[in-house]
Formats: C-alpha cells, sequence, structure tokens
C-alpha cells in the first residue's frame, strides 16, 4: 500500500493564565485519509481519555472529525500522538487543526457520525484475520469457537461489505444482522478490541454458513468440486492432490493449462520461499504469491502443468481457516468463474454460472456488496491488484481540477476515478472482451463511483477503436482525452514514482494500438506527461492469420525466419504462409519476439492462455549464464530477426536449448540498452508493459541501463501489465487539463 501522504498539521498556540496555568482550549482537529473501519476512533477515544481531555470523535463523508478540550499541552501531545501512535491499519494523509470556543465538556464519546458534505473518506481494504481472532476461532470455551466470521477492529472485511461513507455498520452489508447483548456490549465498550468493529458478530446474531462445513470437508476429500463464497466473490475448490479432481475442475472451468492457486497452511511444503516471498504470502493483504515450486510438492502435476512457479496463499478469512485446518492439506482456490469471465460473486449469479462447474454449493447470508478477486504478486511488484490492496488510493504528481474516470484498457481491465491528487484503481475485472465482462464493467464502475460519491466531469480512454472500455467513453457527453496505449504504460510508472518527466520508457508488451494505426509493443519512447516522441522500436513483423498467430506462435517463428533467409521446419508453412496475402497485420510487439523464439527452440508451438509461450521460455533460461546475441539497428528499427536467426543457428549446432533462451533474453536487454543509449537523454527510464513480468529480463535490462549510468524506474505498487493502463490515462489526462502543467 501507499505511503502515507505529508502531513498538514496547524497547531493552535496555547494560552496562559494570570498565575501561570494553562487555560482551557478545544480544539477541532479532522483527519483524513484510510481513518474509517481501521479502529480509528478507538484509538482517539482512548488517547483522549489518557491525555484527561474532554470532548467528542466522529466519522464523516471526509474522514474522522474530532473535537477535543483540556490543557494546551496535553492537547499538543494528543495532536502528537495522533500521528506518531496511530494504528498499524491507518494512513492519515492530513490532520488540519484549528482552535474554537471552549464548552466545558470533562468526558470524551464516540458520537454518531456526521452526514452530509463530499464524501471523501477512504475505505479500507479487506483485511486478513488476526491472530487474536484465530486464537478466538480454534478454542473450545469462546463463544465464537469455529464461527467462521468471526472479526473484530484489527481485521476482517471492509471493502467487499461497504455501501456508502462514513463506514458505519448501517452503511455495511452486515446492516441486517442486529448486535446480541453480548455483541453489543463488546461494541460499547472501550476496552474490548471490538469497541466499535462494524462487522463485529457472533453465532447468535451473526451470518450463517448455508450447510455445516464438515459435510463440505467430505466432499472435497472424495474428489468433488465445490463453489465457495468468500470476501469479494466465489473460488472454485477442491482437493490440489487429486489429478482427476484437478482436471475435471479444469475441463468444466475451461482453463487448459494456465496454472491455478492453491491454498495452504503448510506453504513450505510446496514452495522454496525467498524472504521477500514470505513476507508478502503472511502481510495483512494476504496476496497470492508465485513462487518457485519444491520438486516433491504434494500436488497434482494438472495444479500448475509445464510450470516451475506455483501461485500459493495462506488462508484469510475464519471459512478459509476452517476449512484449512479440517482438510488437513493443500486445496485448490481458483476464481468462480469460467475461463476469462468476470468472477461471480451473487448468489443467483453462482449458482447460474457455476452450476455446470461445481458439485456442491457453499454460501453465507452476509451479502458481497463489491466484486474483488484476490490479488497476485511475484517479487516486489503486483501481477493482479485487487483484494487486500483495492481500494487504496495511489497519489498522483498534480492534482485533477475536477472529477476524472479513465476506463483502461482491454485485457487485465482496470478502470480508475480521480479525485484531486488521489487515483482510486479498481479491482482486477478481467478481460474486457465478453458481454458478461462489460456488464461487469459497468455494473462495477456504478457501484465504485457510488461509494466515491464521484461523477466525472472528464473521460480518458484508449486509442483502439473496438476496445469496449473506449466505446463506453466515447458514448458518453463528457470531454474525452483519448491515450496511446504504450504513453500510458509509460506514464503510469512515472506517476506512480511521484514525477512527471521528462524520461525515456522501455515499454515491451503484446499489443496495443498504434498512432500509425499498426500494432506497437515493442517501444522507446522519449516522454512527458503531456506528450511522447517514439525514439525506436522493434521491426514490425507480418502476422500469419491475425490473431490465429497469438494463439500459435509458430507461425510468427515462421515468418522471422523466412524474413531473415533462413529454412522453415514447420511443416503446416507452406499451407499457412498464403495468410501472408490476405491476413497478416504488421507487429512490433516484443510479446510476439518472445513467443517465436519459444517456437523455435521447441518450447511451445501452441498457447492456450495469454503469455504461456513467454513464460516457459523464460523458465528454460533459469539463471543460465550465456553472452548475449546482437541484432542490427536501421533507421531507429530493432532488428528481431536477428536474434531469431542467431538461435536458429545455434540450435543447427546442437547448442542446449537453455543456453538458447538465456543468450536471446540477454539479448533483447543489450539491444534495448543499446537503443537507449543512443536515444542519450533524458537520464531517467521507466521501464512498463507485461515483457517486465519476466525477471530475467527485467533485471538484466536494468543492470544493463544502470550501468550505462540510468535512473531506472520500475512498477512497485502497479501491474507492468495493462492492470496500470488506466492509471497512466489517469495521470495524462489530469496533466493535460492543469494550468500548472
Amino acid at each position: 500500500m501507499p505511503a502515507p501522504a505529508a502531513y498538514i498539521y496547524a497547531e493552535a498556540v496555547g494560552t496562559l493564565s494570570e498565575s501561570g496555568r494553562s487555560v482551557a482550549q478545544r480544539r477541532r482537529l479532522e483527519v483524513t485519509g484510510v481513518v474509517q473501519g481501521v479502529g480509528f476512533r478507538p484509538f482517539v477515544y482512548g488517547l483522549a481519555r489518557a491525555q484527561e481531555l474532554g470532548g467528542f470523535v466522529c466519522n464523516d463523508a471526509r474522514g474522522v472529525v474530532i473535537e477535543a478540550e483540556g490543557a494546551s499541552e496535553k492537547l499538543d501531545a494528543f495532536a502528537a500522538a495522533l500521528i506518531e501512535q496511530a494504528p498499524p491499519l491507518a494512513r492519515i494523509a492530513a490532520l488540519e487543526t484549528s482552535e474554537i470556543e471552549p464548552r466545558g465538556e470533562r468526558e470524551f464519546a464516540i458520537r454518531q457520525s456526521a452526514h452530509g458534505g463530499e464524501r471523501t473518506a477512504l475505505i479500507p481494504a479487506d483485511i486478513a484475520t488476526c491472530d487474536d481472532c484465530l486464537r478466538e476461532l480454534f478454542d473450545p470455551s469462546d463463544r465464537r469457537y469455529r464461527y467462521p466470521f468471526v472479526n473484530c477492529t484489527n481485521c476482517g472485511p471492509r471493502f467487499t461489505i461497504i455501501r456508502a461513507v462514513p463506514y458505519d455498520r448501517a452503511n455495511t452489508s452486515m446492516a441486517s444482522f442486529e448486535l446480541c447483548d453480548e455483541c453489543r456490549r463488546e461494541y460499547e465498550d472501550p476496552g474490548n478490541r471490538r469497541f466499535h468493529a462494524e462487522p463485529t458478530c457472533c453465532p447468535n446474531c451473526g451470518p450463517r454458513l448455508s450447510r455445516p462445513l464438515e459435510d463440505v470437508v467430505s466432499l472435497l476429500r472424495d474428489g468433488k468440486i465445490v463453489a465457495i463464497k468468500g470476501l469479494g466473490g466465489y473460488h472454485l475448490a477442491c482437493d490440489a492432490a487429486n489429478e482427476p479432481a484437478v482436471a475435471r475442475l479444469r475441463e468444466r472451468k475451461g482453463r487448459e493449462e494456465k496454472p491455478l492457486a492453491v491454498m495452504t497452511l503448510q506453504p513450505d511444503r510446496l514452495v522454496e520461499l525467498e524472504s521477500d516471498e514470505d513476507a508478502l504470502l503472511y502481510s495483512a493483504e494476504r496476496p497470492i504469491v508465485l513462487a518457485r515450486r519444491r520438486a516433491d510438492a504434494p500436488i497434482a502435476a494438472s495444479v500448475a502443468p509445464g510450470n516451475e512457479w506455483l501461485g500459493v496463499m495462506l488462508p484469510y478469512t475464519p471459512l478459509h481457516h476452517l476449512l484449512c485446518a479440517d482438510f488437513a492439506g493443500a486445496l485448490v482456490m481458483t476464481s468462480g468463474n469460467l475461463s476469462d469471465e468476470p468472477i461471480a460473486f451473487e448468489d443467483e449469479e453462482a449458482e447460474h454460472r457455476l452450476g455446470a462447474v461445481a458439485d456442491a454449493f457453499l454460501s453465507h447470508d452476509r451479502p458481497i456488496e463489491r466484486r474483488c478477486e484476490d490479488s497476485v504478486v511475484r517479487a516486489a511488484f503486483p501481477i493482479r491488484r485487487s483484494r487486500g490492496y483495492a481500494p487504496a488510493a495511489l497519489p498522483l504528481p498534480v492534482s485533477a481540477l475536477a472529477p476524472l474516470l479513465a476506463t483502461g484498457a482491454e485485457l487485465k481491465s482496470t478502470f480508475c476515478v480521480v479525485r484531486g491528487d488521489q487515483a482510486f484503481l479498481s479491482p482486477h475485472l478481467g478481460d474486457l472482451d465478453t458481454e458478461l465482462a462489460y456488464h461487469a464493467f459497468n455494473t462495477d464502475l456504478e457501484l465504485y463511483l457510488q461509494m466515491l460519491g464521484v461523477a466525472p466531469e472528464l473521460l480518458a480512454c484508449d486509442l483502439h477503436p473496438d476496445y469496449l472500455s473506449s466505446k463506453w467513453a466515447r458514448g458518453r457527453e463528457l470531454e474525452l482525452v483519448e491515450v496511446q496505449h504504450h504513453h500510458a504504460h509509460a506514464a503510469a510508472c512515472l506517476a506512480e514514482n511521484g514525477e512527471t518527466g521528462p524520461a525515456l520508457a522501455l515499454v515491451l508488451d503484446g499489443t496495443g494500438y498504434g498512432t500509425d494505426g499498426t500494432i506497437w509493443g515493442g517501444e522507446l519512447l522519449r516522454f512527458d506527461l503531456t506528450g511522447f516522441e517514439r525514439v525506436s522500436h522493434l521491426e514490425p513483423v507480418p502476422l500469419p492469420g491475425g490473431e490465429a498467430a497469438v494463439r500459435e506462435p509458430w507461425r510468427i517463428a515462421a515468418a522471422y525466419l523466412e524474413w531473415a533467409g533462413r529454412p522453415v521446419p514447420f511443416p503446416e508453412w507452406s499451407r499457412v504462409r498464403e495468410s501472408l496475402k490476405v491476413n497478416a497485420p504488421l507487429s512490433a510487439g516484443a510479446g510476439r519476439l518472445f513467443d517465436a523464439a519459444a517456437a523455435l527452440v521447441g518450447v511451445r508451438e501452441r498457447i492456450s492462455y495469454e503469455g504461456q509461450a513467454a513464460i516457459e521460455l523464460e523458465q528454460l533460461a533459469g539463471h543460465v549464464e550465456a553472452e548475449p546475441y546482437v541484432c542490427r539497428e536501421e533507421d531507429g528499427h530493432i532488428v528481431g530477426a536477428d536474434l531469431i536467426a542467431a538461435a536458429h543457428d545455434d540450435l543447427a549446432a546442437g547448442r542446449d536449448r537453455s543456453e538458447i533462451a538465456a543468450a536471446f533474453h540477454e539479448g533483447v536487454a543489450l539491444a534495448f540498452a543499446e537503443a537507449c543509449e543512443r536515444a542519450g537523454e533524458p537520464r531517467t527510464i521507466v521501464l512498463s508493459g507485461g515483457c517486465f513480468q519476466n525477471l530475467r529480463l527485467l533485471a538484466s535490462t536494468r543492470q544493463r541501463l544502470e550501468e550505462n549510468g540510468f535512473r531506472v524506474l520500475v512498477h512497485r505498487l502497479l501491474p507492468p501489465n495493462d492492470a496500470c493502463i488506466s492509471f497512466g490515462q489517469a495521470a495524462i489526462a489530469t496533466y493535460s487539463v492543469t494550468p500548472c502543467a
């Protein structure tokens, strides 16, 4: 999550009586940031009582309002402690203080929330079950023993249950669950950790499961597939060690080979965790962490076929903890959808869409207000930013004069709402290329705007004429800023690092609509947030059969080989070659170059999910050392065919395939690093695009650039893939209409 912004703190100066003692003062403190739903009011209450102050604290539409009365030195200490001792989940953006007329109050209270005014309060993300609640969950003497919805001020659902701000129980999906007497006493007890914990409940007054948990565990042990209602949607679960069950899940879900996520209480049995991966796995956000699979991992081969990496996560709700503990093994826990569809989160919708996939359902009667998939993290950056991170605001380097909405890209779709200098990126929506996905885009956008209290006055979208997100934007009667795809990538990385340029950008991905109407994707740009210049790029290659070439990378390898004057080893080429005359759009995408290399060395001639060939080529290269292949640059074009020709020649000479894959990776990194050196200035460069999810390519490119004296900026908070596009669009649109720009 982003670090807290700079504090705004205007200190009121105390006055002294004739005797030199402090006269009672009253100060109004308005706190903004993530201060609702994180135990901030109980914290303020305890702090005020410790300083012997009178007054009150309450939520309002902007954040938290405090009026505190007492001796000036105690008020000073109180204000300092608000910042220095804030609850760990709080993120204070600003603290504004003013002196008001004393009222003679001696007692301090938590008041009912103040309504009205502009809704700018920040909503916290969902938080994994804390250790205290876990102790209760498994303590037979506790009244919440084995209760699947145990939570407190320090953990539990937030974003996925909220309907509106302020964050009060009445504004959440817990509103229909009236607190029992015992829960009410805890809720009103300043010494209890459930003091004003809005989702608090127990077996007597809270949500209930649709069926006994032991029945579900028996079904899972019998190899059945169960649809399970989680925090932000449904999961499809089965025994991760049961090969027939996993294969059946794949067949029904329509997910041929793309790896499935696994939930476990014993991640060390499945993967080899580096220290940073371990920290992410156990963080409060509880993302899926991609880590290297152990050779002896006790899971079915179909969980991640042909992949050395495995997505693992710990249980993050009480229900998940109970399931994992009772099942006593690893569970596949994948999104409740058919392949590439949005995750199902409403009960009737889930039964309709997943009825042919799941053998049984485990639901409950607490509504999910907002769809939110599990986040996925690799190394130091997210691949999918969703549960645990959304809807945390990301700061923009400039402030928008009017509310703004950026609609993002087609694949890995997100949208971004801008209010002032804060950008609210939606959770992952999936690929926006079906009617169901487009409906989800509209529904989720409406809910997001309602939650934030924003009515956009400016829109930003991708240049592509056929993206559904862009068509949506063009259909609105609002000012529109159209942003080139790779400029948005570059801007996202730059703005994420708090800068506005100028800078260079290496943007390497599979596909993006260029200003000349062709397919871009291997780009060196000189840019800032107002515009860009295309300095250098990969030489475009024809894609025989158009989209068919993306699904069958051997076609691209054949086109490169023929271009390079090398024999084509693929038997079907004589037939497919005819498509060069009728359907072969030119592509400068780096992703297609990696696909060609993967097909050539026999890694993957056909793919079943995006990036599969490149992922397996990276695995083949591993940490093998190899001198880079060398390629030419002609008239600003990087001749990728030289890399394919070199790989072909080495393959024919009998060189080890892993060495060829390594030399290819190093060759790509060298070619683009040399192009940057030829560009010269500026000496700051950003790296973005889905190809930089490849850790070997990222590390090698970064090292070469830094050795040449470049200052390199990379993604830390946002995915390098198309999920960051909406943030980049928002940064460009904000900057383009701001006078100081």
